[in-house]
């Protein structure tokens, strides 16, 4: 009679493959469903091309005469490995019996429940590793990924300087003594529209950036009932400012994401500062360190000051006022997917092409596309383990379509 995984229906990989395909991304997720599911590549080196521009006009000819060549404006061919990113989750004895126990419908019931949430979590964590990924593309225009043997890769997408732009400290959106919110905001309306004939369509932020719109006294002179609408700034900002700026996909993207990261040397506390992890690449200066003592339960913020991802360290402001073991305690840093100070603008699709979008690369023996589950089982001491895996890298076509502004 056979054992293990295999007389496990549940645990059976097409099963399995069924089961995290079937839950959908997070609705949250916003930027991974912009711009469509993608395409396929032939190989994991991404190739794209990308223009700046794209209003031309097709010169007068005479009648018999050969036509005028042309070629794209701003034409640039880009090359880049695909990002990989996998996981995987370990099942013990322990769980697998539950989960094949042929006793009472509650235990059995508790099991698959246990494997479906777990397995949701995988594929959620999965999931924001490509939202990660386009964010990163939107606000900062380009981030860096490993690649084999330890290699890191940069890609960066070339959106002009001119289109990502940092306030001055006059003009900045939270105390600058002149700024100008409107101002800045129809001034990026402009370059986007001059540059390539897009019209600006989808504008985001963080609740921080909202609230300095928001109560910035200009916006609030602009809104008020006696000049735009009801009144109702406060009650309802994102439909009142959608209107009145003329961009009707607003967002407030408040999502985040946490990165753990397990102690690879002792930290002493009222004296480390510079703290060893086994993965320092996704920490990013002015994030908060958090130290957890996982025995005790307890926790410690700290405020990172930089971070050194070759020499695998993190480095906060201030040292912990506890002390905490390698191998055995953590630290981890909740972030948002976009900055807290950028107002980011873009057309979505100039003359009726979007302006970005999605290449799924082939992995694996079996050249497998997009998010993909397997398992793999060890016989002392007895575990199973579930993996998920994706590959693939968000692309960018028109460069001058997105304006990315530093408001603080």
């Amino acid at each position: 009679m056979p054992h293990g995984k295999s007389d496990i229906p549940d645990l059976r990989l097409e099963n399995l493959q069924k089961l995290i395909s079937s839950f959908t991304a997070a609705p949250d997720l916003v930027l991974t469903g912009m711009f469509g599911a993608g395409e396929n590549a032939i190989t994991d080196n991404i190739e794209w091309e990308s223009i700046i521009g794209n209003r031309g006009l097709t010169p007068f000819a005479a009648p018999g005469a050969p036509a005028q060549a042309t070629a794209p404006g701003g034409l640039a061919k880009h090359f880049a490995a695909a990002a990989y990113w996998k996981e995987k989750m370990a099942f013990d004895e322990v769980f697998l019996n539950n989960l094949r126990q042929p006793g009472t419908v509650n235990t059995y019931e508790s099991a698959q429940a246990r494997l479906a949430r777990e397995t949701k979590s995988l594929r959620s964590r999965c999931d924001r590793r490509k939202e990660w990924m386009y964010a990163q593309m939107l606000s900062a225009g380009s981030f860096s990924y490993s690649a084999p043997k330890g290699v890191k890769i940069s890609v960066d997408y070339g959106v002009p300087s001119a289109n990502i732009v940092t306030l001055s400290a006059a003009r900045q959106w939270d105390s600058g003594s002149q700024r100008n919110v409107l101002e800045d905001i129809m001034n990026a309306k402009l370059s986007i529209q001059t540059s390539c004939g897009g019209v600006v369509d989808t504008a985001m932020m963080t609740t921080e950036v909202l609230k300095m719109l928001i109560l910035d006294p200009g916006m609030q002179t602009l809104v008020s009932k006696s000049n735009f609408g009801d009144g109702s700034l406060f009650a309802r900002p994102s439909s009142v400012l959608s209107g009145l700026l003329e961009i009707p996909n607003w967002y407030v993207y408040d999502e985040q994401y946490q990165i753990t990261a397990w102690l690879t040397a002792v930290v002493t506390g009222t004296s480390t500062v510079a703290v060893s992890v086994d993965d320092a690449s996704d920490f990013v200066a002015g994030g908060t360190l958090r130290f957890h003592d996982v025995s005790a339960g307890t926790y410690e913020d700290e405020t990172i000051s930089s971070v050194d991802v070759e020499a695998g360290t993190v480095t906060v402001a201030t040292a912990p006022a506890a002390s905490f073991k390698a191998g055995e305690d953590k630290v981890t840093m909740t972030k948002k997917f976009l900055p807290v100070d950028k107002f980011i603008m873009f057309a979505s699709s100039v003359e009726g092409n979007k302006i970005a979008g999605y290449f799924n690369a082939p992995f694996g023996l079996n050249r497998s596309y997009g998010l993909y589950v397997d398992t793999h089982e060890e016989w002392d001491p007895e575990v199973m383990w579930i993996r998920v895996q994706n590959k693939g890298l968000p692309v960018l076509y028109n460069r001058d379509a997105l304006y990315v502004m530093t408001v603080t």
